[in-house]
């Protein structure tokens, strides 16, 4: 398996190499070079599985010989060990058409978990090999940096550089990462949104001089291991619910379009997915760009679902790509014009493509608050506000097969929210307890691309 980046213009890696440098050099997105095909009585066969060999079935045609299959099912083993339920991500049912997807048991209670502790291992292993350092920049809107951190704390060929709006995370996701206390992690509390810290990630990837310094690489989910890890779950919910027999439709709560497009290659290698309901909140730039085709920056909205106040989706160029007939020229083109004007145009055969996959839905504050309750009050479920946003697109679909909700996060990490709109506050989960008595470690600093470089210089390891 080779691995091509969708601007065309970088190396074609192999697995390995592809995980240690997540950005390509182009500022393209690393994708597979074909996707690999599972027949419908593959897809049965996972059925009775676990799902760490749900998990080895499925990556192991993406590693190309970078693990055998006896290393990785150990490397998985050990990544799901910590999860509280021996499912590592079960379904719940809400309702005769309704069901969730719970993502949330791992060590900081959101889905990111999935993917990064596994992650962690495959960093460990392949520097190891290659006898190397790397340091680690990533930008987080909550929830990436408490998963990242808690995978590769500690960790001796490994810094960790962390970037968080200000003031734009909860209490309990900003403590998960400024309480560790590791030598390798550092904190960095941004003066702007997650898209400058996003920015400013991309910036220092794309800037020579620096990059040329430092061996760099990244974590969240432009990192193509992020997101091979969490097709896992795709399939392993669908078998449950009948697939490959019976279509699901799958409702993801959507910030940087990752999660759904690791569903949208679950279906390119043949699970038979019915819709992906794309569910945003009011910051619905990717809404707009599925339904009227209308990829275009606008100004972004603090929320109460803070890992979705996104104006730039970052993975949305892996989609484009497809869009443009997996052609690299033609998607770093679309991908100039929209870096330069901020805005970008699906025209209408592009338009038709995603309508064979995708729905959208904008979900506002109401919409969530009333959500929040029905679950509550009519399935006993207590939801946080990402999920409710999923839950509430998904109860506006229209159809009557069954609908998987992604539960991407623990309420307790968004009290405040789920009480305003329940009358109940949730408790943390009990890993959580005294994260409110911990000292907190963190630096805040300008939305400014030299100040960010030159905290990292004097404390990153050189390559």
């Amino acid at each position: 398996m080779r691995y091509l980046s969708t601007r065309g213009a970088a190396p074609i890696l192999d697995f390995e190499a592809v995980t240690l440098a997540g950005l390509a050099s182009d500022g393209g997105l690393y994708v597979p070079e074909s996707w690999p095909q599972f027949s419908a009585d593959e897809i049965a066969a996972l059925a009775d599985l676990s799902y760490v060999e749900t998990a080895v079935r499925i990556t192991l045609p993406f590693l190309g010989g970078a693990l055998t299959e006896d290393e990785l099912r150990s490397l998985l083993t050990e990544a799901y060990a910590s999860f509280d339920h021996a499912a590592v991500t079960p379904l719940v049912q809400l309702d005769a058409r309704h069901w969730l997807l719970e993502l949330f048991h791992g060590p900081t209670y959101a889905f990111k978990d999935v993917a990064l502790q596994a992650i962690g291992l495959l960093f460990e292993r392949f520097l190891g090999r290659r006898d190397e350092h790397l340091t680690i920049i990533g930008a987080t809107s909550g929830d990436t940096g408490s998963a990242a951190i808690a995978a590769l704390a500690g960790r001796e060929r490994l810094d960790v550089f962390m970037l968080h709006p200000e003031g734009l995370v909860s209490d309990v996701q900003r403590r998960q990462m400024t309480t560790v206390m590791a030598p390798n992690v550092y904190n960095i509390a941004v003066q702007g949104n997650f898209d400058d810290c996003q920015g400013l990630v991309k910036a220092m990837f794309n800037d020579p001089a620096f990059a040329s310094r430092f061996h760099l690489s990244a974590v969240n989910s432009i990192n193509w291991a992020r997101l091979l890890l969490q097709i896992v779950y795709y399939f392993y919910a669908a078998v449950r619910l009948g697939a490959p027999g019976r279509r699901v439709s799958f409702s993801v709560p959507t910030g940087n379009f990752g999660d759904v497009f690791a569903g949208y290659a679950a279906a390119k290698m043949g699970l038979p997915i019915d819709r992906l309901i794309v569910a945003t909140n009011v910051n619905d730039i990717v809404a707009r760009a599925l339904g009227h085709g209308d990829y275009s920056r606008g100004v972004v909205t603090a929320t109460s679902t803070p890992s979705m106040d996104i104006q730039v989706s970052s993975n949305f160029e892996r989609l484009l790509f497809d869009l443009h007939g997996r052609d690299g020229a033609g998607c770093a083109a679309a991908m100039a014009g929209f870096e330069r004007d901020g805005r970008l145009t699906l025209d209408a055969a592009q338009r038709t493509q995603v309508a064979t996959h995708f729905d959208a839905a904008r979900i506002d504050a109401d919409e969530l608050a009333l959500t929040l309750r029905w679950a509550h009050d009519r399935a006993g479920q207590i939801l946080d506000p990402h999920t409710g946003i999923g839950l509430a697109a998904a109860r506006a679909a229209p159809g009557d097969g069954p609908v998987v909700t992604l539960a991407t996060a623990h309420p307790g990490k968004f009290r405040d929210a789920v009480e305003r709109a329940t009358g109940v506050c949730p408790g943390l989960p009990p890993r959580a307890q005294g994260l409110f008595d911990r000292e907190e470690r963190y630096d805040v600093l300008p939305n400014d691309l030299s100040a960010i470089e030159a905290f990292v210089a004097v404390r990153a390891t050189p390559r």
